[in-house]
């Protein structure tokens, strides 16, 4: 994909090098080294249903980034307006490791990163009339001031572009404390089109915190909001709307690596969205692309293509010739 051709979605966010441990790394378990970032792994996963998808960020000027880039182009991302660092500053790091049966611990080593110096002047040429959602998540402004004002940056000028905001709250614990999250988030979630929380994020991109979850959803349906869409992990997710609420269980599927799944899950329902689906449809191409994530090990590298979708409804064993 060229710089040139126009955008469906533009993502904005930090990549890192990912170094997947199978074993205790302690005990020098052996390491796969991949690429890792919630939204690269959503521009990756509307890449493969055959939208045009492009990733912002920042890399290192060393061979993680070299490596983030080359991955991202050959899963057909636009990276036109990535940003090479050339004031020394490092691709960002995760280290993960198995551990007790399906327990993963993951370490990030971010700090200084090159992804946490992403200013406004990098987000904003990516955004035109013809991009028609911005993806953006709860983690990017937990990096650093400067990238807190550039997702901010960014959120408003897609309002006044008439872009679809999408905001995933994505809220990690190790980055901030929630009543950091919550000052950074409302003022992003106000901009927001389409809010995705899990149930117990939904306070954090409330106005009032105490609310039950329906009064919080339809507070933030009142404010503006089109969809907001809460995921339940393994008992699914629902969409509420104007026109009311839709719910889907979680498709029954082997679960190898949960890593990643909400991230598919959101280039799923954002495909479904692209593609002028019905609420429940969307869902339910979100359910799917979320069940095909926890298949495979890795963040991104079992999400499906367009022609994988119809997989799922095989009958179970079938074998296809």
């Amino acid at each position: 994909m060229t710089g040139t051709s126009p955008l469906d979605v533009v993502t904005v966010g930090e990549t890192m090098a990912a170094l997947r441990a199978t074993g205790s790394v302690r005990l020098g378990a052996p390491m796969q080294l991949s690429v890792a970032g919630a939204e690269a792994n959503v521009a990756i996963g509307l890449a493969r249903l055959g939208h045009r998808a492009g990733w912002v960020g920042r890399v290192g000027d060393d061979e993680f980034g070299a490596l983030v880039l080359r991955t991202l182009r050959a899963e057909q991302v636009d990276v036109s307006h990535a940003h090479l660092d050339t004031d020394g500053r490092p691709t960002g790091l995760l280290a993960r490791e198995d551990r007790i049966a399906d327990l993963v611990r993951v370490a990030y080593y971010r700090a200084g990163s090159a992804g946490s110096a992403l200013r406004t002047a990098d987000v904003l040429p990516a955004l035109n009339p013809g991009v028609r959602i911005l993806h953006l998540t709860g983690i990017t402004p937990a990096l650093s001031s400067s990238a807190a004002e550039a997702v901010r940056a960014a959120a408003a000028r897609a309002a006044e572009l008439g872009i679809i905001v999408c905001l995933d709250v994505n809220y990690r614990a190790r980055l901030w404390s929630s009543a950091e999250a919550r000052q950074a988030l409302l003022p992003l979630a106000r901009m927001a089109d389409v809010l995705v929380a899990s149930a117990d994020e939904l306070h954090l991109v409330s106005e009032d915190p105490s609310l039950p979850e329906p009064d919080a959803v339809a507070a933030l349906l009142a404010q503006g909001r089109s969809d907001v869409v809460i995921t339940r992990g393994g008992d699914g997710a629902s969409v509420s709307t104007v026109r009311g609420t839709v719910s889907v269980p979680a498709r029954k599927v082997p679960v190898v690596d949960v890593v990643g799944a909400g991230d598919a899950f959101v280039a799923g329902y954002l495909s479904g969205l692209l593609d002028g689906l019905e609420v429940e449809d969307r869902l339910h191409r979100a359910a799917t692309t979320g069940a095909f994530a926890v298949t495979t090990r890795g963040d991104w590298e079992g999400l499906p293509t367009r022609r994988d979708l119809v997989l799922l409804d095989q009958p179970a064993g079938t074998t296809l010739r």
